[in-house]
């Protein structure tokens, strides 16, 4: 069972997402904001995914993405920002 956090960018815009068995069951999408910020507007589980932790797995891989690329992040997406508001370690990249 694969349930790496993958990320897939086209263009302006990209999302992480979770694979499992070739199918994809987790997503959270993100827009560019200029050269320095990452917008991530919407994130998503598929039924029976629930409670397994994907949300914040993705999370945590925009988190690494953004360190590593000197970006911050805008949270718009509701679980997004619940996960930063919860995660005190991950506001450096807000």
């Amino acid at each position: 069972m694969q349930n790496e956090v993958q990320l897939k960018i086209d263009g302006n815009k990209g999302f992480f997402y979770i694979e499992i068995e070739g199918k994809q069951e987790a997503m959270m999408t993100f827009v560019f904001a200029g050269e320095d910020k990452i917008i991530i507007d919407h994130t998503e589980v598929n039924p029976g995914n629930e409670g397994k932790g994907f949300g914040k797995k993705m999370v945590t891989k925009a988190v690494e993405y953004a360190r590593e690329n000197n970006l911050k992040i805008i949270p718009l997406c509701p679980f997004a920002k619940s996960v930063f508001d919860k995660v005190a370690e991950f506001r450096d990249v807000l």
